[in-house]
């Protein structure tokens, strides 16, 4: 389900993004229109996305889901409706990569935090998703990659 998790060091990437608080009921229709308002506001801006989508959020779910979701920029761009400039951190993760449908995310989160755990790490609150292939790439549930990122305390 998921590949072996490695740790990587990351570069800080300037992204155009949304914040969402939302509840787990509300989380696709959220996340379905933030990410068309982000690509209607880029492309209205003259920009493209310089990465896949991605969600950081600033905790681990519980209840509701705390987060940004949006792309990474190579250039700023002006603040529009919800869009404004956020960012990926510079951070030392553990990372794997999730292979298969959307629904299978929190049975892959569980096994990587299985995995940290076990490994001694002590991870920070927050935690990324990038979507490096999904249903925009192919319909097939079976080839989508996600990949998941869970900065380390320094």
């Amino acid at each position: 389900m998921i590949d072996t998790p490695q740790i990587v060091q990351t570069d800080e990437q300037p992204a155009a993004v949304i914040h969402l608080v939302v509840s787990c009921a509300e989380i696709v229709e959220a996340m379905d229109s933030a990410i068309a308002e982000v690509l209607s506001t880029l492309a209205a801006q003259g920009l493209s996305p310089a990465g896949p989508c991605f969600s950081f959020h600033r905790r681990r779910p519980t209840d509701t889901f705390d987060f940004e979701v949006g792309f990474p920029v190579d250039r700023p761009l002006n603040p529009a409706g919800r869009v404004r400039m956020g960012k990926l951190p510079a951070a030392k993760v553990a990372r794997t990569v999730y292979r298969g449908g959307y629904e299978g995310l929190g049975t892959a989160w569980g096994q990587f935090c299985a995995w940290i755990d076990a490994e001694g790490l002590n991870p920070q609150d927050c935690l990324w998703e990038r979507y490096v292939s999904g249903p925009e790439s192919n319909p097939d549930p079976a080839t989508w990659r996600t990949e998941l990122n869970r900065p380390l305390v320094p």
